[in-house]
């Protein structure tokens, strides 16, 4: 990154170096003598090798009387440019490289034509080569890797950490409390992008990036909330900050969804602005998910990831999460405090249901359901506490919970409850198991027609997708003229 504003591309900023240079009728040497730099040098710089200090743009710009912003711009200056970027950047690729070729520059030499037919195939080689559709036993593995992965990490991702911490400190975050709407804003600019908020952006996608002219489309405020908004543009923007390329399989999809969502979560919950509320709420034994929620605007949910991904790394606390639904089917779910979660044989916990012992399933039986509540469960493999919040506009109702073990209550709001259950899942008589006296009566003379699910004989593992020709249609409605 060359200055502040700006997501520095090398290749492209030699492509529209080499392009002004060109304009103004000036050999290498010549606007070497301008800005008292060797040609050699200079060459480098048009193809990308090195990159230039922001005070020695500036000096380019003089020379070759254009915006230092002209020089810096993310995209290509005209066709044969985005042809030449678009060959380079092939080359790079696992994929080119094991076509065992020799590298092929794009010499003045090589006609246009024959650069738009290399870069062409090559791109129908990627689709042709692309993954097939992975399996259901595909999916549920690659979600199973993923969970180990982050519990490894103890759900902390220390190197997001930074990218965060220096994109908002770039844009000027005072360090403590909510990240204003002008923040977001400035940090789109800090990564090269401007917001454009419209009613029309496609159903299949939740923002659409047109990266020629570094435009983030997302809907309006009417269609989505203030505080999802704020995420779908950080979650957009995590994926370019972190560098993502495209997904190969379903694994590298889904990790690159946990690091942009992580991405997201630094920024408008920042690292060091969250451990001072929490460790001084932990001293007076009252954290709760609830204050990270209002003070720094977000949802319950982002809240409570943010906290399970500070607890461990920055206060020594053990604890689980999940979200589930009014039956106890899991959606999503992340412990390293051993708490006993239902999984299938395969290691898979979403789709499983939760105990009806258990809080969260509990709280849709409370007297206040949108109330947080907090319970003790005692499990076959300890004692455990949590809490439980009902997200009301959600539809249907999920709830997030939050927990530790019991010991652990101490630091928390609601750790004083007298509300306790027993689970004896998955073993012994428990939810799952009638009573045998029920069993007695009922064993073969009972049958309930199921609620079926519309997506559920059309069940897919592919990668959420989303329809192109829909997407082209709508960035070349918005997309400025020229």
């Amino acid at each position: 990154m060359v200055e502040e504003g700006y997501w520095f591309d090398p290749l492209v900023f030699g492509k529209r170096l080499r392009h002004y240079r060109r304009v103004r009728g000036l050999t290498l040497a010549q606007l070497g003598e301008r800005v008292g730099k060797q040609a050699s040098f200079l060459s480098m710089l048009e193809s990308g090798k090195r990159e230039p200090r922001p005070q020695f743009v500036e000096q380019l710009a003089q020379a070759l009387d254009v915006r230092a912003a002209d020089l810096l711009r993310a995209d290509p200056p005209d066709k044969r440019s985005r042809l030449e970027v678009a060959l380079e950047r092939a080359q790079t690729e696992p994929l080119y490289e094991r076509l065992h070729l020799p590298v092929l520059k794009a010499s003045a030499a090589l006609p246009d034509a024959a650069l738009e037919h290399l870069v062409g195939l090559y791109a129908e080689l990627k689709r042709a080569c692309a993954p097939a559709t992975p399996t259901i036993q595909e999916a549920r593995r690659a979600t199973v890797e993923t969970r180990e992965e982050v519990r490894k990490r103890d759900n902390y991702f220390e190197e997001i950490e930074k990218v965060a911490g220096a994109a908002l400190q770039a844009v000027g975050y005072p360090g403590s409390g909510a990240v204003a709407q002008r923040t977001l804003t400035d940090l789109a600019t800090h990564f090269g992008f401007t917001i454009q908020q419209v009613r029309d952006v496609p159903a299949s996608a939740r923002s659409v990036t047109d990266m020629r002219d570094r435009v983030i489309y997302i809907r309006q405020r009417d269609v989505l909330r203030t505080r999802e908004a704020r995420s779908v543009i950080l979650q957009t923007l995590g994926h370019f900050a972190l560098g993502h390329p495209d997904p190969v399989d379903y694994l590298s999809y889904l990790r690159q969804r946990v690091e942009a969502n992580y991405f997201a979560g630094a920024v408008l919950v920042p690292e060091q602005a969250a451990l001072a509320l929490l460790e001084d709420a932990k001293v007076d034994g009252d954290i709760s998910v609830e204050d990270l929620k209002e003070v720094f605007y977000v949802s319950y949910e982002m809240a409570a990831h943010r906290f399970c991904n500070l607890a461990t790394h920055g206060l020594d606390l053990l604890v689980h999460f999940v979200r589930s639904d009014a039956q106890g089917t899991i959606w999503k779910a992340y412990e390293n405090d051993g708490v006993p979660f239902p999984s299938a044989p395969d290691g898979a916990i979403e789709g499983e249901r939760l105990c009806r012992e258990w809080g969260t399933r509990q709280v849709f039986h409370s007297e206040d359901v949108f109330a947080v509540h907090y319970q003790y469960t005692t499990t076959p493999v300890g004692e455990f506490w949590c809490a439980t919040h009902v997200e009301a506009d959600r539809q249907p109702y999920h709830a997030v919970t939050v927990g530790c073990e019991a010991d652990d209550a101490q630091y928390f709001r609601g750790g004083a409850t007298e509300r306790r259950s027993v689970s004896k899942c998955p073993d012994g008589p428990c939810c799952r198991r009638p009573q045998r006296r029920l069993a007695a009566r009922w064993d073969g003379w009972a049958w309930a027609a199921p609620i079926s699910h519309s997506h559920a004989l059309a069940v897919t593992a592919s990668l959420p997708g989303t329809d192109t020709a829909e997407i082209y249609e709508f960035l070349e409605r918005y997309a400025p003229e020229g």
